[in-house]
C-alpha cells in the first residue's frame, strides 16, 4: 500500500494525518511521471487529481475515501469517535471543509497580485469565509478538538486548509479574518492542533510545503 501524491497538497495531508492517527504506515510517493497530469497517472487514475492510494494494484481517489477506506481495513486504531453521533459530526466538519471552506481558497490565489486585484472578489470571499467558519464552529462538538479530546477525521481535513488559509490568505487580505486567534472555538482548536505531535508534526510539514510554493508562486508574479 502506498499513497500517490505530493505534501504540498491539503487532501494529501489529510490523509497522512488521519493514517498517522491511526498509527498506519503510509509511504508517499511522487505521481508517475512527476505530475497529476502525466499519462501514466492519468492511467492509474483519470480524474488526475492527488492523492490516489494504490493497494495490491488496485487504484482509490479522493482523500474522503481513502481515509474510509483506512478506517474500514485497520478498525485496530479507530480515527472516530466512539459514539454514533459524535463520528457523523467529525465526518461532518470534513465535508464542510470541502464543500463551503476550500472552494474560497483558490480564487484568492488569482488575487495575489495587489496590481491586478478585483475587490468585490475579495469582499465576497470575505464573507463566504466567515459564513464556513462560523458553520464549522456550529456543528464543533465538545473540544478541544472538532469532537472530543481526540483528533479525528474532520481534524485531518481541517487543520491543513487552516494552514494553508493562514499562509497564504490572511497575511495577504486583511478583511479576512482569522478565526483562530482571539479565544473562539476554532482558537481553542488550533491550540489543541498544535499541542498535539502527530498533529503539529504533520501540519508542520504542509506548512514548509505550503512555504515553498508560495515562494515560487512569487516569483512567477514578479517575472510575469
Amino acid at each position: 500500500m502506498k499513497l500517490i501524491g505530493a505534501i504540498a497538497s491539503p487532501y494529501v495531508t489529510r490523509v497522512l494525518m488521519y493514517a498517522r492517527i491511526k498509527g498506519v504506515d503510509m509511504p508517499l510517493e511522487a505521481p508517475p511521471g512527476g505530475t497529476p497530469r502525466s499519462a501514466e497517472y492519468l492511467a492509474m487514475n483519470p480524474i488526475g487529481k492527488i492523492p490516489s492510494l494504490e493497494v495490491d494494484g488496485r487504484v482509490l481517489a479522493e482523500s474522503e475515501v481513502i481515509c474510509e477506506y483506512l478506517e474500514d481495513a485497520y478498525p485496530e486504531q479507530t480515527g472516530l469517535p466512539a459514539d454514533d453521533f459524535d463520528r457523523a459530526t467529525s465526518r461532518l466538519i470534513s465535508r464542510l471543509v470541502d464543500l463551503y471552506i476550500a472552494p474560497q481558497v483558490g480564487p484568492m490565489f488569482r488575487q495575489m497580485n495587489p496590481a491586478n486585484r478585483d475587490e468585490s472578489i475579495i469582499e465576497s470571499a470575505a464573507a463566504e469565509f466567515t459564513k464556513a467558519f462560523g458553520y464549522v464552529e456550529h456543528f464543533m462538538g465538545d473540544g478541544p478538538f472538532c469532537v472530543g479530546a481526540e483528533p479525528t477525521l474532520g481534524d485531518c481535513a481541517l487543520a491543513p486548509h487552516m494552514m494553508l488559509i493562514k499562509k497564504t490568505v490572511f497575511p495577504n487580505f486583511p478583511q479576512i479574518i482569522d478565526p483562530t486567534e482571539g479565544d473562539s472555538r476554532l482558537a481553542r482548536w488550533w491550540t489543541a492542533i498544535q499541542e498535539d505531535p502527530i498533529c503539529r508534526e504533520t501540519v508542520d510539514e504542509y506548512a514548509t510545503a505550503v512555504d515553498g510554493f508560495m515562494k515560487a508562486m512569487g516569483q512567477r508574479i514578479i517575472n510575469s
